[in-house]
């Protein structure tokens, strides 16, 4: 019987990405000191900006970008080592196909928790606050369950892109996703307009929408509907992505 799980295969994959520089840089340290940045440690942090205070808005923006990039730059690295053929390699032994994806995906998911909880810890201890605490949890949950797309696209890239540039471009491109979404600066007018259409956009908007209820900086408001239209566009964009990216490491074989 093909094993689904192996807990010494978890422990090894994740004691690989924790003596990665590479990932704790951009997927954990990151996050937290662009929060302590812009959030933690500015002037403006305590203000008030919807349920809560600018920290809290500022961290929430900064675990959303987090879990958006330790979700695709992990699965990035998972479909670059199929393509080099480890996939076969584990068919033969107890673990199989299914119990190494499955591995990758609670690897991502690990990290992309770890990351929220990093910065969410930062928040907590630099004054972070929001009117009721069901809102942390609301945030926390969205993060989690919303970001998890954005595997999708680190499988895409990885499958799509030669193994030396995938992991960065993945992480890299969720950075310029970040800047261009609204996601590490309020943006206004024609940048705002832009932004409304980029992979980071909606899914950072749910994530604030418990402490914001959709209101901008700049007065407007997001529609609901809007927003969820975003993440449902770019999950397919992601899922073509996949499915494109297959379809060409099968014709290189």
């Amino acid at each position: 019987m093909t094993m689904s799980i192996s807990p010494t295969m978890m422990r090894v994959e994740a004691m690989r990405q924790i003596r990665n520089p590479y990932t704790l840089a951009f997927t954990l340290g990151m996050p937290v000191a662009m929060y302590l940045l812009f959030g933690g440690t500015a002037a403006y942090a305590s203000s008030s900006a919807g349920n809560g205070n600018v920290a809290f808005y500022v961290m929430v923006s900064m675990a959303a970008y987090g879990t958006a990039v330790a979700m695709s730059s992990i699965t990035s690295l998972a479909a670059t080592e199929a393509k080099q053929g480890w996939g076969r390699q584990l068919a033969m032994t107890p673990l199989g196909t299914a119990g190494y994806a499955m591995m990758k995906l609670l690897t991502a998911v690990s990290f992309a928790a770890l990351a929220m909880i990093a910065v969410f810890a930062a928040g907590m201890l630099t004054g972070a606050e929001v009117t009721d605490a069901w809102r942390w949890w609301a945030s926390a949950g969205i993060i989690l369950a919303v970001g998890l797309i954005y595997g999708l696209y680190g499988l895409g890239v990885g499958l799509f892109f030669n193994s030396d540039t995938a992991a960065a471009l993945a992480s890299i491109s969720m950075t310029f996703f970040a800047f261009f979404g609204n996601v590490f600066m309020p943006l206004d007018g024609v940048m705002l307009d832009i932004a409304r259409f980029t992979p980071l956009y909606g899914f950072v908007a749910l994530s604030r929408w418990p402490l914001t209820d959709g209101a901008l900086t700049t007065g407007q408001t997001d529609p609901l509907w809007m927003v969820m239209l975003n993440i449902v566009v770019w999950f397919a964009v992601f899922a073509v992505l996949v499915a494109i990216g297959v379809k060409r490491s099968r014709s290189r074989r």
